[in-house]
């Protein structure tokens, strides 16, 4: 007989990064982030600004605060307020269920009032003009007037799956209309560094696009070079 798992796993201690780390990743574009990836981290583009981001802004970065709910379950995500460190996103696994909602207004207006600084699902949300009245940004599937269900078992603080991603306490979520993306703790400052770098060089490049380049460079270069070939 398969013993029945406890309601609500809780993981004692929940690592994070520091100040100094954390705001690095402030107003960082997540197309730079992953750059600065060397193409990794982005979450699967079906988990979107809530409501397309149309009627309130969808911007965000901070460590993640992780809720393994399962599908149609949001016991773990409710747990999960009473370890919310302000700037923190809570990244709420929902096994990607779409037949109910993964959380409502309520939920993400006592997930701001705890100083979260956003809400991350691979589910979809319900009650849209409260949400919107709140005013956290949100990332889901969808929108849907089905409610779901609150019994677990669920677990707070732990590894999930979500968005074709692995996500852990600690790790930096970025998240803007463009998607979301996670850096992993352990390559924070490897990360970092590179970001810096990409930020520069995105900074020449606008600059020359807005003073008229055409086409870049290496374009002209390979276009002479004896890998292009012209024919009629």
């Amino acid at each position: 007989m398969i013993e029945a798992p406890p309601t609500l796993t809780i993981k004692k201690t929940l690592r994070r990064p520091t100040e100094a780390q954390i705001a690095a990743f402030k107003d960082a574009p997540t197309g730079f982030v992953v750059d600065a990836m060397f193409g990794g981290g982005a979450l699967s583009n079906n988990i979107q600004p809530f409501g397309g981001g149309r009627d309130f802004e969808c911007v965000a970065a901070g460590p993640a605060l992780t809720a393994e709910c399962g599908a149609a379950d949001v016991l773990a995500v409710f747990a999960s307020l009473k370890f919310i460190r302000p700037g923190d996103i809570v990244v709420s696994s929902f096994s990607s269920h779409s037949g109910c909602a993964a959380g409502g207004d309520g939920l993400i207006g006592m997930m701001k009032n705890s100083g979260a600084a956003g809400f991350v699902t691979d589910g979809p949300l319900r009650d849209y003009n409260g949400i919107v009245s709140v005013g956290l940004p949100v990332w889901c599937t969808g929108i849907t007037p089905a409610s779901p269900h609150m019994s677990g078992p669920g677990a707070v603080g732990f590894p999930i799956q979500i968005g074709a991603q692995e996500v852990e306490t600690g790790d930096m979520i970025v998240a803007d209309q463009d998607g979301v993306v996670v850096v992993p703790f352990e390559q924070l400052d490897e990360v970092i560094q590179n970001l810096e770098r990409i930020k520069s060089s995105e900074q020449k490049q606008d600059e020359r696009v807005a003073t008229g380049l055409r086409a870049p460079e290496w374009v002209e270069l390979l276009l002479a070079s004896d890998r292009a070939v012209f024919k009629d």
